[in-house]
């Protein structure tokens, strides 16, 4: 069914015990800046409602509600760079040496060491998310041009399913992106953008196998995750109890956030873990095709960005071929 195993992926997140511990911090501590600020600016509502709301203190509160959880969503929109540099990049860099079977070490060394290896890479964290932000778009247009579920269903008169089913695809390639980061941190290019170019060149050569895996693997994902988010119920519920104001409504709300919570600590890791093997596993030994380069120039502009960025960075030339693993 699927080409990545589930007991090496464990094995992996198990050894990322540090990130893994730095995660459930960040993002628990999102999920409480959310509780905090929901409540406050329900509380605050709540009170003024009592004077000057004339639909009563009750829509005030959750007026108020919704004010404070808009203002964490703005925080945590400007922050995401610095959660991609130093949380998600520095797990990456750990996964990708355990993945290839090499050393890395245990403990709390293990996240200077991933910083280290992140900061060499890329020297600064807007860098290393306009990277991100280019793979994206790329790897979307790579998608495309395989094809997804229709070079597997050619079948007349399914074109709504097919339609159905490139989108569950779209979203099951979450990953990708992360797994093109886990490939410049393999390589140890001297550009990223380069290096990134290449590596959506090759997933679009094994896209194919690429998209079987990331629909398998969402489809397990999202079965846990709705799992999850029943669990949170019960707490966000509590949560909001305490809240004043008819606020039920957000009980629902602060159990996504929750269920994103656990998912982006402990689920995120495995599907980076299992996605990685497939992806090194499929580009053994392959380099990248021109053909394939040319046809996502053509349409995709992200690609075409990082294209541009990658000569720039070679004061004009084009980059020659990334080195080999481990170099």
């Amino acid at each position: 069914m699927w080409d990545f195993s589930v007991g090496r992926s464990v094995a992996i997140m198990l050894r990322t015990w540090p990130f893994i511990l730095l995660r459930m911090i960040v993002y628990f501590g999102i999920t409480l800046a959310y509780v905090a600020a929901t409540g406050m600016g329900a509380g605050v509502g709540w009170g003024v409602g009592h004077i000057f709301s004339e639909g009563g203190p009750e829509a005030a509160a959750f007026y108020g509600g919704l004010a404070g959880f808009a203002l964490v969503s703005v925080v945590v929109y400007w922050v995401r760079e610095y959660i991609l540099y130093v949380v998600k990049a520095g797990h990456i860099a750990v996964m990708v040496h355990l993945v290839d079977g090499r050393d890395a070490p245990d403990g709390q060394n293990q996240i200077a060491y991933a910083r280290k290896i992140v900061t060499q890479r890329f020297a600064e964290a807007n860098i290393l998310f306009v990277v991100d932000q280019l793979v994206k778009g790329a790897i979307r247009a790579a998608t495309r041009l395989t094809g997804g579920i229709s070079a597997l269903l050619p079948i007349p008169g399914l074109e709504g399913l097919v339609r159905f089913i490139n989108t569950v695809i779209r979203l099951s390639l979450t990953y990708v992106d992360e797994i093109i980061l886990g490939y410049n941190i393999r390589i140890g290019s001297s550009s990223p953008f380069e290096t990134a170019r290449q590596g959506v060149v090759l997933y679009a050569q094994n896209g194919t196998r690429m998209v079987k895996n990331a629909v398998w693997l969402a489809l397990i994902l999202w079965g846990v995750t709705f799992i999850i988010f029943l669990f949170m119920l019960a707490p966000a519920g509590a949560v909001v109890y305490l809240m004043p104001g008819q606020l039920s409504g957000w009980s629902f709300v602060l159990a996504i956030i929750f269920a994103w919570a656990l998912k982006a600590a402990l689920v995120e890791p495995f599907a980076i873990a299992s996605l990685m093997q497939v992806y090194f596993r499929a580009i053994e030994g392959q380099t990248p095709d021109s053909r394939w380069d040319a046809r996502l120039a053509e349409v995709s502009h992200q690609f075409r960005q990082l294209k541009e960025k990658a000569t720039s960075s070679f004061g004009g030339r084009p980059a020659g071929p990334a080195p080999q693993p481990g170099v």
